[in-house]
């Protein structure tokens, strides 16, 4: 699935703005255990915008908002695939049959989050076990 069809499907750009982009980052490091260096790869910027964006001094403009969004949106399926935030920490950080043996951690930092949420689709409908 591409990203646009993730983003189309279920939650658009303009959903971040609901919550802050402070809080989004914080939900990503902690739920998904994303260092700031991997998740600032995985939004295509640096750590220092990053910062920017949590003290408020800058705020994510569309196609940051729009990885923003599907990378909110894929921790919330990660969450509701799995039974406890170990866990889905432990499955991100896994090598992975599905994504050839990289993590999901190392994929989206890559820029494959539709490959990342190809492989938790697997898994949730039993195909890669």
């Amino acid at each position: 699935m591409a990203l646009d069809e993730i983003l189309s499907k279920t939650m658009n750009a303009s959903a971040v703005l609901d919550t802050t982009p402070r809080r989004a980052l914080d939900t990503l490091e902690k739920a998904l255990g994303i260092p700031e260096e991997e998740l600032a790869q995985a939004l295509n910027t640096n750590r220092r915008t990053l910062q920017r964006w949590r003290t408020g001094a800058a705020h994510p403009q569309q196609a940051a908002r729009s990885r923003l969004a599907a990378l909110l949106h894929l921790q919330q399926r990660v969450r509701e695939t799995f039974t406890s935030s170990d866990a889905s920490r432990r499955w991100f950080h896994a090598p992975s049959r599905y994504l050839g043996g990289i993590t999901p951690a190392e994929a989206i930092r890559v820029g494959r989050l539709e490959r990342v949420e190809a492989a938790l689709e697997a898994l949730h409908s039993g195909a890669f076990l």
